[in-house]
Order: structure tokens, then sequence, then C-alpha cells
């Protein structure tokens, strides 16, 4: 298919997108962005953003996929964002087991295909990719194609085996309150603010995107993770990568990776589509930075063709199946 390049005013919500809250089986209420296509619609997407993230950052994004006919939704996942905070730290980034992430993607799914026509995409960037990964592997949700952006599959920084590092961060958690943060600015140790772009993208005015919707909508921001949040995301890239939890994955993949990212680990990339059956793989040098869906609009066009493309030969509008949530 041919890549059609789409573009919007980044710093404004799109007319006919629509801002809502959906209240988690607890009652947490979620912040979400639902935008449905202008007609007939092709199946429907959901894009699940990283740690720390806003649905703003990708609002071109999912102008893309709206304009190629999909219905689009997007949501703050659970302490971050527009979604409420798990401490009493505002900027901190907490949450006291990943299963809550698990818990709410799989009651949001269940409602979310019931009002809305396949086939059904999920799409998830960073600790999004991983949090949705693991919860097909767990199968409390069952879509019929999955995007991975920069999976969080592994952590970049300690260079240590995953078993090591959760050993040490673990030690770290029992020294103080395990809901104070690991760092003290930025996406990781020792990555002073002036130097965070150059962790997340080479494009400087989507960098800047983000800045501008922190300072219109102050309750967004977020800095370090806590040192809970650390360990419990060692303690759930150990358990996603165990043997036989890739290999039993069935629904399609694609896989979007660089070697230059210094946020998450691509070798876990690469070795998680080494082992999914049927897995494809799109990676990037140094020309990629952790935030591809942000990227340089060369980098960023190319990957957005190879998700359409993916999209036509595994999620076919002409799919009558539907797919939800597991028994």
């Amino acid at each position: 298919m041919t890549y059609q390049k789409v573009t919007i005013d980044r710093r404004a919500i799109p007319p006919g997108a629509v801002e809502s809250r959906w209240n988690a089986a607890d009652g947490w209420p979620l912040r979400r962005i639902d935008w449905m296509a202008d007609g007939p619609a092709r199946g429907s997407i959901l894009f699940m953003p990283g740690r720390g993230d806003i649905y703003e950052k990708y609002l071109e994004t999912l102008a893309h996929w709206q304009a190629a006919g999909w219905n689009v939704t997007s949501a703050d996942w659970r302490g971050q964002g527009g979604s409420g905070r798990m401490s009493e730290h505002q900027y901190v980034g907490h949450i006291n087991d990943f299963s809550q992430w698990i818990d709410d993607i799989a009651s949001f799914w269940a409602d979310w295909v019931v009002s809305r026509p396949g086939p059904y995409v999920v799409v998830g960037h960073s600790m999004g990719g991983h949090l949705i990964a693991r919860a097909i592997q767990e199968k409390r949700i069952t879509p019929d194609a999955m995007v991975l952006s920069a999976p969080m599959l592994g952590l970049k920084g300690l260079g240590l085996p995953l078993s090591v590092g959760h050993m040490v961060t673990k030690l770290m958690r029992s020294f103080g309150r395990p809901e104070r943060p690991a760092w003290k600015v930025s996406e990781k140790p020792a990555s002073p603010l002036a130097i965070r772009q150059t962790l997340l993208t080479h494009d400087n005015d989507r960098y800047q995107d983000e800045l501008w919707w922190w300072a219109r909508r102050p309750e967004l921001v977020m800095g370090p993770a806590s040192w809970h949040w650390v360990e419990r995301a060692y303690e759930s890239i150990i358990r996603m990568n165990a043997p036989g939890q890739w290999e039993k994955l069935t629904v399609p993949v694609l896989l979007i990776g660089t070697s230059a990212d210094q946020l998450v680990d691509n070798k876990a990339v690469v070795a998680a589509a080494g082992r999914i059956p049927g897995a494809e793989l799109l990676s990037f040098g140094r020309e990629a930075r952790h935030e591809v869906l942000r990227e340089v609009d060369p980098i960023r066009d190319r990957i957005l063709a190879a998700i359409d493309d993916f999209l036509a030969r595994k999620a076919p509008a002409a799919q009558t199946e539907k797919a939800g949530a597991a028994a």
C-alpha cells in the first residue's frame, strides 16, 4: 500500500477527538482520548504510551491512523499523565505492582472491543509495549495484531544480568521509602534535563511539543520513577522473558527498535523477535533514538509506512472475526 503523510497541529487536540475518563474496576479514573474514523472504519487501534508519557505526544501518529480509516484510542496509564498518582510525589512514577496495569488494560480492552468494529490492533511504546505484550502472554487481551515501539523488554544502564539488577534494586528499595525517586530528574540516572532530548529524539520541534503541553497542562508532568517501580520493572521483565513466554504467542507482531536506544535494552527486543513465531523486526541504528514514533520525518515516515504495510497484511479490513477479552 502507498504511504500517505498526514500533517496536523501537534499542539492542539484535533477536531473530532474526544477526551474523557474511564473508570477501572476499583473506580480509579484513567484519562483517554478517542478519535473515530470519518467514514466506515477499517478497524480499531488502541495505542498505549510509555512510562511518564502523555497521549498528547502522539497526536500526529493517531492522526495518521485515523486518516487511514481506523478508529483510534489512547489512554494514560494509572498513576501518570492525567490518570492521577500512586504516591504523594506528584512528579514521581510509582506503582504497587505491574499487575495493576495488566488488570487495567484487560478491563479497558474488554469494554473497548464491544463498542467498535474489528480488526483490533494494540500498539505500545516502551513501558506500554511491555505491558500489552505481557497482557497478551497472560491471555488477558486478544488482539488481531500487535505493534511494539521500542518496547521495554530490558533496561539499559546498569549493564548487569537481570537477576543481579533485580537484586540490586531490591536492596536500594529497602534503604528508605520505596516510593522515593530512584534518580533526580529526566529519564534515567545521571541524565540532566539539558541532555534529555538526546535520549529521546533527533527532532527538536517534536521534543518541544512535549514541553509545550507540560506548560499548558502542568498536572501531566512526570519525572523519575520510584525505586519500587524500578524493582517491579525488573521483576516483570524477568517474568515476561522466561522460557516459553514469547514462544507461545500466536498474534502477529511487529517489533521496532534501535541499537542507539539508551533507555531500553535493544538486544532484548531483538532476542524477543527471534523467539516469537512469525514476528517481524524493524531495526535502526544511530539515526533513531528511543521515541521512534517522534523521530525526524525520514525515520518516522519509514516506520509508519512499515506499520501500515504490516497491518494491511496481518489485520486486513476484510477480516470479520472479532477478538475480545479472553475468558
